[in-house]
């Protein structure tokens, strides 16, 4: 397996992963459109990074990060979303393999702490972060759209 920077050819296979994660949240509908355009403004981005696991050129795992500044912390910070890996490769390290490459990109852009969301049904990954070390904020996640 090989972890490496997401690349445009990518595209397709990281958004067949966007589908079993938004098959799990209840927060998001998958729209192979919407999630492919998303992907290609990430990679464009100079604060962004997506890390995929490669297996005989295959690409089955990702994890998409981005710099903000944190005025918190009074310093940059990592913000994590789109951590998937294709249901018959988990449980072989390959998400912490994969969120420890992000976090080594975050750490060379400055930054000192990393968060993520994670759908609170999805006890599965809960588990996962925990076993990371990855602890729960006093915070919640609020949301609101724009409107015309």
């Amino acid at each position: 397996m090989k972890i490496r920077p997401a690349q445009q050819g990518d595209l397709a296979a990281m958004t067949g992963l966007l589908k079993q994660l938004f098959d799990i949240e209840e927060d998001f509908t998958y729209d192979p459109s919407k999630q492919a355009k998303g992907l290609e403004l990430l990679l464009a981005a100079p604060n962004g990074r997506i890390m995929v696991a490669e297996l005989n050129s295959v690409v089955i795992g990702m994890a998409a990060g981005q710099i903000l500044i944190s005025t918190a912390e009074g310093a940059p910070a990592l913000v994590i979303e789109d951590v998937i890996v294709d249901a018959m490769f988990r449980q072989q390290g390959i998400g912490s393999t994969l969120l420890d490459a992000l976090a080594g990109w975050g750490r060379s852009c400055g930054a000192g702490r990393m968060q993520l969301l994670a759908d609170k049904k999805n006890h599965q990954a809960l588990q996962f972060y925990r076993s990371q070390n990855w602890r729960e904020t006093k915070l919640i996640c609020l949301r609101k759209y724009h409107t015309a």
